[in-house]
């Protein structure tokens, strides 16, 4: 039998990816630092080539891309157990770009943060 998932935990989880959100709307890269850990991960494919790269690269594209004022979210879905995360997020119109992003999240110190990001970037 599972056990149920504790209210601040999702609300912490969902404060967590309304900050990537945001983060992405405003184009702060000081914004999303926080959430992130700092051994994080990204890893997607942009058209054929695969982005394996230290979390850090992200940061680098967003800066060039810039603020997302115009980003959606749409179906989002968090899975807890314990210390370990899921949460797959819709994001629409990043900077006319369509993604569907995947995170792992490990509570450390009490604390959700980000150890990788997975994404698929969607055909134009």
């Amino acid at each position: 039998m599972d056990n149920p998932v504790p209210e601040e935990d999702l609300h912490q989880i969902e404060r967590l990816m309304e900050t990537y959100v945001e983060g992405g709307r405003t184009g702060s890269v000081e914004m999303l630092r926080p959430i992130f850990h700092e051994l994080a991960s990204i890893c997607g494919y942009v058209g054929p080539d695969l982005f394996a790269q230290p979390i850090e690269q992200f940061y680098d594209w967003h800066r060039e891309n810039g603020p997302a004022a115009e980003l959606a979210t749409g179906d989002t879905r968090i899975d807890v157990e314990g210390t370990a995360a899921t949460v797959r997020i819709e994001l629409h119109n990043w900077t006319g770009h369509r993604f569907t992003d995947f995170f792992t999240l490990a509570r450390i110190d009490g604390r959700w943060q980000i150890m990788s990001k997975v994404f698929y970037l969607h055909p134009e």
